[in-house]
């Protein structure tokens, strides 16, 4: 069954509901945690229709609400082990009805299969050494979220229009190692990172939006499930228990979004979210 089929949406809804009234949490606490399962579809939606880590929604509202570092994290990353998840089987299943033959998704297998590999590697060298971030999370996720917006920027606005590409080239295979293997190190520190590298450089070269997405998603997929394993002891699971569920039905409807706004609007939204939320962090 597709996951965007409406039967498989209504009977997710029943079995989640059906889980939370069964549970010892009073009507008071299920309406305070109730909150996350809301920050967790926006970040779906967000991630999947991006190529974004959920993780430049998630972040900023838990260092708002005072979790430490590495449940900020390890938090994250369960919650996109849900979301990102989602969004990968539905982008997946989009490719395999509709995209399979088409000359613009040609190279989109082997872009997943070489960026995942290496972005594995990167985030287990950083787990095996443990090698600290260069700086405090908020700070250095205020720092990449500014740049990661200012890029986005530029793509919109300062790279002239040029037909879309769909050949690989030797560069493109070097590239994307090197983006695996850096930005799977910065997903450890940040759990975002792989995800937005690999789209930013996929629009730089011209490929199409739709493709780009759908491999950026996938990767993160492959990402946050490799890194979860290594700090799911740190991550809070009352949040994770509200914030999942909301955001596999948010990487189930951003398939959807993309599909039906233009990649310009698109872009600039997801930018200028990216710039407030660098700002505010640094102030």
């Amino acid at each position: 069954m597709r996951l965007s089929n409406p039967k498989f949406i209504v009977l997710f809804l029943v079995l989640w509901t059906s889980l939370l009234l069964s549970s010892s949490y009073t009507l008071s606490e299920l309406a305070d945690y109730g909150l996350f399962t809301l920050l967790g579809a926006l970040g779906a939606i967000f991630a999947n229709s991006t190529g974004a880590g959920g993780g430049v929604v998630f972040i900023p509202m838990f260092t708002q609400l005072n979790f430490t570092e590495q449940q900020s994290i390890a938090t994250s990353f369960a919650i996109q082990c849900f979301g990102m998840t989602a969004g990968a089987v539905t982008w997946w299943q989009h490719y395999k009805t509709e995209k399979t033959d088409l000359r613009l998704w040609q190279g989109f297998k082997r872009i997943i299969c070489v960026t995942s590999i290496a972005s594995v590697i990167g985030l287990y060298v950083v787990f095996y050494f443990q090698a600290n971030s260069p700086a405090a999370l908020h700070i250095s996720f205020s720092w990449f979220s500014l740049l990661l917006g200012f890029f986005i920027i530029l793509t919109i606005y300062f790279l002239q229009p040029h037909r879309e590409r769909s050949q690989l080239y030797s560069v493109d295979y070097i590239a994307l190692i090197m983006i695996g293997l850096f930005g799977g190190a910065v997903t450890a520190w940040l759990s975002v990172g792989v995800g937005e590298l690999l789209v930013i450089y996929l629009l730089l070269r011209h490929f199409d939006i739709s493709m780009a997405v759908a491999a950026a998603v996938i990767v993160s997929a492959i990402s946050v499930w490799a890194a979860i394993g290594q700090v799911h002891h740190d991550a809070y699971w009352q949040v994770v228990l509200f914030a999942g569920p909301g955001a596999v039905l948010g990487g189930i409807f951003a398939k959807t979004l993309v599909t039906h706004l233009s990649a310009t609007k698109l872009k600039l939204f997801f930018a200028c979210w990216l710039l407030v939320s660098g700002v505010v962090g640094l102030t």
